[in-house]
This record gives C-alpha cells, structure tokens and sequence, in this order.
C-alpha cells in the first residue's frame, strides 16, 4: 500500500490473573477505606488538589514498599509489565524493572482526574479494583494533537486508531498500561458509588 502506518503508540490491557479476583478485590477495597480513614496527610492534600476524592499520590505513594497486600499485588503487575516492555522492544540491557510508585485513588460521585502524564517513570499503569455500571474509563488523548494545527477535524466514522481520543473502560480486576508520556484523564464520576483503583509507575536502572 503507498500509505504506511509509523510510530504507533501501544496500550496495555488485561486480566490480572485467571481466577480470584473477587476475593483479592474485596480485601484490596477494604485496605483502600482503611488507608483513607488512617491518612490524614492524604485527604488534606485532596481537598485541595482532587476535590470530592482521595488519593495518596502526595502522602503514600509507595505502598509495595510498607503493605504486604501491596507487595504481592505488585508481584502480579511485574509479570505484565515485563510482557508490555518486550512488546514496545525496549532494550533493557539486563537492567532491572522496579516499580517505584504505587498509591490508591478514590472517585466519589462528581470526582474527577484531569489530564496528566507521568514524569520520572517510563511505563505507568493502573489496576480496577472497583467499578460500579457506568462508572469512567481511563481516556488517553493522541500524542500529535497539539500538533495538528490546521487539519480539519475527523469524519464521525473514522477508524478507532485515527481519532483524537481512545477510552479504555474501567473493569475490575484488569490492569491497563501505557508509556508514561501518554497524556490521559478521568472524566466525572456520573454514578453513585465509588471507584476504586491502585495506579503505579515503573522505572529501570
């Protein structure tokens, strides 16, 4: 064909692990509302910086560190991060792959997470851990797009690759991850109940 595809930007999505999720989930939630209720340095921080929700990105973010539940779910994301890293064929040259941030984030209804990306990390991600019907999914934006600058917008039928966004919806139990440049957002909790997720980053040395 005279027209090619390059430089594709690659996402990661899947289960993961084959059975237990249930249970693992249901003991994760509940250590989540135990840390909640425990940090207060956390829901300061959240209040002023992810109104309505909780995180604690700026007070523990290094939960694999101190929490054996953490520890053993970070076991888990290794094993896909290692499959994600040889499907970007990254040369790692023997170098070790750590993660080196891992924190919990709680989404109320009217909780929103606005557009970021993740700096100091090369691969991000994030683990469901709860996901009430309806809840939002995790919304990447095209790389290129601040610089389309006088292309026409896309036909409503565009192919899925050729748009200017891509949501991956939010499903627990499923690990979805990305380069760590990969701008992204989560729109408005329009539903009443909470959602649960556990995002990380990881860098090699």
């Amino acid at each position: 064909m005279p027209v090619r595809a390059w430089f594709p930007t690659y996402i990661y999505c899947d289960k993961l692990q084959k059975t237990g999720l249930a249970r693992l989930n249901d003991e994760l939630a509940d250590e989540c509302a135990r840390l909640r209720d425990f940090d207060a340095a956390g829901r300061r921080w959240s209040a002023k910086n992810y109104p309505g929700g909780y995180t604690s990105y700026a007070s523990m973010c290094e939960l694999h560190r101190f929490s054996s539940s953490f520890t053993e779910l970070e076991r888990k994301i290794r094993r896909h991060v290692m499959t994600y890293a040889k499907a970007l064929e990254f040369d790692l040259k023997g170098r070790e792959v750590f993660m080196t941030d891992c924190w919990v984030n709680i989404m109320p209804p009217t909780a929103v997470h606005g557009l970021h990306l993740h700096p100091l990390a090369f691969i991000s991600g994030t683990y469901y851990v709860r996901t009430p019907k309806d809840c939002p999914g995790l919304k990447f934006e095209d790389p290129r797009l601040d610089r389309f600058m006088a292309a026409p917008p896309r036909r409503l039928e565009a192919r899925a690759e050729q748009k200017a966004h891509v949501t991956y919806p939010a499903e627990a139990g499923n690990v979805v991850l990305f380069e760590s440049w990969l701008r992204h957002e989560v729109p408005q909790n329009r539903v009443e109940a909470e959602r649960i997720s556990i995002s990380f980053n990881y860098n090699w040395r």
